[in-house]
């Protein structure tokens, strides 16, 4: 799993242990150990306060936690100039200049990030349609975010922490950002870290998704490890038997019903859950392919939370 209490190894990775950022009273972020290894697309699911921003804000050394540690690739990330270097925060509100343009924001990015492509972020910059020498102020809350997630992909770093980034960009350009992190996993084993508060930003990049609650990780999981192992089956049953029969029989974990058509959540393997349906003969059956949200409201459920209430 990408994201569960670290065991020690040399895979290059970011590493979290005994976490924890208090401001005054309040615990942001309250003693997350975990891991988040290279190559993998990782979500980070969260209300607004829920401690995403601190998290990753953390994780790329700009701030420094008031118990535990953060490691990138196996050195400590605060006051770390040449690990901070391998790592790109773009945050839901972009610092940009005052005044300044997008070759200005390239000319600071290069001082920093050794790896920054100045040629291949003139060309994303005609290709996105932003001129490169117009001042950010007069840009659009879309245009400033694609800005962004610009800079973090031409600056060339191992990770790419995002907050809130898909917020604020149409459907068009949300699925031309997604595409281009995906390249760059391809080409060069970028990890993109994704927070967000809505579930289906995520669902069709994240390789793993956490839930991030007051502070601490409530679930996380591999996403293709819950899917074979949970399902969504629509019926029709002959009698209330057959429908009994289901529920003491099968490891069923969420159930809906509209009129005569049932709707079960249902843990277990694909092959048996077929096998058994057939068997069971009922009027009519499909399996439907689960959403990310529907995964993580069966999955909390189980462990007493209701994740309907934490994240809308």
């Amino acid at each position: 799993m990408l994201f569960h209490p670290a065991v020690r190894k040399e895979a290059a990775m970011i590493e979290v242990t005994g976490l924890q950022k208090n401001y005054e009273n309040i615990k942001a972020i309250d003693q997350i150990t975990a891991r988040i290894e290279e190559g993998h697309v990782f979500g980070l699911i969260g209300t607004n306060g829920a401690g995403k921003s601190t998290f990753l804000r953390l994780l790329c050394g700009v701030l420094k936690a008031d118990r535990g540690q953060v490691l990138v690739d196996g050195e400590r990330v605060y006051d770390n100039p040449s690990v901070k270097a391998k790592c790109f925060y773009i945050s839901d509100e972009m610092y940009f200049f005052k005044n300044g343009t997008p070759w200005d924001m390239a000319r600071l990015y290069e001082t920093y990030y050794p790896f920054f492509d100045r040629k291949r972020f003139g060309e994303m910059l005609v290709k996105f349609g932003l001129d490169p020498g117009r001042r950010i102020d007069t840009f659009s809350k879309g245009m400033k975010k694609q800005l962004a997630a610009l800079c973090g992909i031409c600056a060339g770093t191992k990770y790419l922490l995002c907050d809130e980034t898909f917020d604020g960009l149409d459907p068009v350009m949300r699925q031309a950002v997604k595409v281009l992190f995906a390249r760059e996993m391809e080409e060069r084993g970028l990890t993109p870290i994704i927070a967000s508060h809505n579930l289906r930003e995520l669902e069709d990049i994240c390789e793993y998704v956490g839930l991030l609650h007051r502070g601490g990780i409530l679930f996380a999981r591999d996403l293709d490890d819950m899917k074979l192992n949970l399902h969504k089956v629509q019926c029709v049953v002959k009698t209330q038997a057959t429908l009994e029969h289901i529920r003491k029989n099968l490891q069923v974990v969420t159930m809906d019903q509209r009129g005569t058509l049932y709707t079960f959540t249902i843990r277990g393997t694909r092959e048996a859950l077929v096998e058994y349906m057939e068997l069971l003969n009922p009027v009519f059956y499909e399996l439907l392919p689960l959403s990310l949200e529907e995964i993580f409201i069966s999955e909390t459920e189980v462990n007493g939370y209701d994740i309907k209430a934490l994240i809308s």
